[in-house]
Formats: structure tokens, C-alpha cells, sequence
């Protein structure tokens, strides 16, 4: 009879795991969850100045005679607003290991390509020069730790390697030689993203908490709010900058 109970007991424990195994949501849940949302103008879009390159007759001819507009306020069809920083402020734990993925700026038709990018403390980031012209990289952070530094990149010579030892939202970058162009480079300690043409902007492997986040523009400042992020679920953020 006792062994009649322990074939009984084993069955019911062999049942209740392969029930463990195969119920949905427990088999290989994620333990991070994603922050997604969109930038949005509200009002009317101030009309991009065209920028004049004149002073430099290669740069408006490597551009094939497209015209260059400043980049300051950029808005999609539908009101959303691109080149916007989004990222976790607060809440972190200081843990949180610095992005993988590569972070690159180019020197095409005399502009910097992305004209804001973001990217970890630590992580490298790498700047290109495209043009058939000599371009100078000038970053002008104000945070200590990040030094000012000033380097010239000669038409197809080698890529410049940089990295930032302290949280930085924004650093400007400009060309000494060429003073229309400008760009900026956000450095953060935690997850980041920068908003794309129609305003959209998503922060992936969130470790589950309640953070801030903020929003960063170069015209319209900075905005904030709380998130709460669960494990395997999204989290939604929208922000709405009003136009001047």
C-alpha cells in the first residue's frame, strides 16, 4: 500500500512540473521590459532656414545641388518631433552596463549625419569624414570629466575614436572650418533613444522599476515624467512640446 502513495505522490510531482514547464508567460519570460512612445509638436513648425554654403563651393557641390536646411527643429507630416533625446534619469541602480551598440557620426555634404546622437558613458564613438574636404571636430562639453578637445579630419583619413567619461545631455559639436554645421552628442548612464522622423522613439531591456525619464530638445529644453516598467511588458511615454 505504501508504495501504491509513493507511485501517486511521484506522479502528481511529475505533473505539476511538466504544468510549471509548459504554462505560457513563465518558459522563458523576459526579465526586462521596453519604454516606447512618441514627440510631438503642438503648434506650428517654424520654417527651416536654408543654410548657405557658399563659403565653401565643394560643399554645395558635393551635395549634387540638394539643398541643406538647419536641423535645430525637424517635424514629420503628423506633428512629430525627430532628434529628441529620450532617457532615464533617475531611478537607476548604477549597475546597468553600457550599450553595445556602435555610435557613429559622418561628415556628408558638409553636415554631421546623425545631427544628434546618443550614446553611454564609456562607449566608443567613432566620426567619419566623407566629403572631399577637410572638416574640424570641435565637442564643447561643459561637464567635468569631459574634456574639450579640437581635431582636424583630412578627406579620407582615418576615423577618429572617442569616449566620455561623465553623463552629458547635450554636448555641441562644430566645425571650425565650416561654422554652419552643428550636431550634438547626448551622453547618458542608463537605456537612451532619439526620436526618428515621425517623433516615434523606443528604450529596449529596461530593467524592471519606477524611473524618471526625460526629453531632451535642443530648441524647447526638456521635459520629464514617471514610468513604471514591468518585466516583459511595454511601457508607454508621450511627450508634447509646445512650439514658440
Amino acid at each position: 500500500m505504501k508504495a501504491v502513495y509513493r507511485v501517486l505522490a511521484l506522479t502528481a510531482t511529475l505533473l505539476a512540473l511538466a504544468a510549471l514547464r509548459y504554462t505560457p508567460g513563465l518558459s522563458g519570460a523576459t526579465t526586462t521590459g521596453q519604454i516606447s512612445g512618441t514627440i510631438k509638436l503642438d503648434g506650428q513648425a517654424p520654417r527651416r532656414r536654408p543654410i548657405d554654403m557658399s563659403k565653401d563651393p565643394g560643399c554645395a557641390q558635393m551635395r549634387g545641388g540638394a539643398e541643406a536646411a538647419s536641423e535645430s527643429v525637424v517635424v514629420g507630416a503628423n506633428g512629430g518631433l525627430a532628434n529628441v533625446v529620450v532617457y532615464v534619469s533617475q531611478g537607476l541602480t548604477g549597475n546597468e552596463a553600457a550599450s553595445s551598440q556602435p555610435v557613429t557620426i559622418t561628415q556628408r555634404g558638409c553636415q554631421y549625419v546623425p545631427h544628434v546622437v546618443a550614446m553611454n558613458v564609456g562607449q566608443h564613438l567613432t566620426l567619419v569624414n566623407e566629403d572631399k574636404t577637410l572638416h574640424n571636430i570641435h565637442p564643447e562639453p561643459t561637464r567635468a570629466g569631459n574634456t574639450q578637445w579640437n581635431k582636424s579630419q583630412m578627406s579620407g583619413g582615418p576615423p577618429i575614436d572617442v569616449t566620455w567619461a561623465s553623463e552629458e545631455v547635450a554636448i555641441p559639436v562644430k566645425c571650425n572650418v565650416h561654422p554652419w554645421m552643428r550636431g550634438f552628442i547626448a551622453v547618458t548612464k542608463g537605456p537612451f533613444a532619439v526620436s526618428n522622423e515621425n517623433g516615434a522613439f523606443r528604450l529596449d531591456n529596461v530593467a524592471p522599476g519606477t524611473y524618471t525619464l526625460t526629453a531632451w530638445q535642443e530648441t524647447y529644453g526638456t521635459q520629464t515624467q514617471k514610468v513604471t516598467v514591468v518585466a516583459g511588458k511595454p511601457t508607454t511615454a508621450d511627450f508634447v512640446f509646445k512650439a514658440k
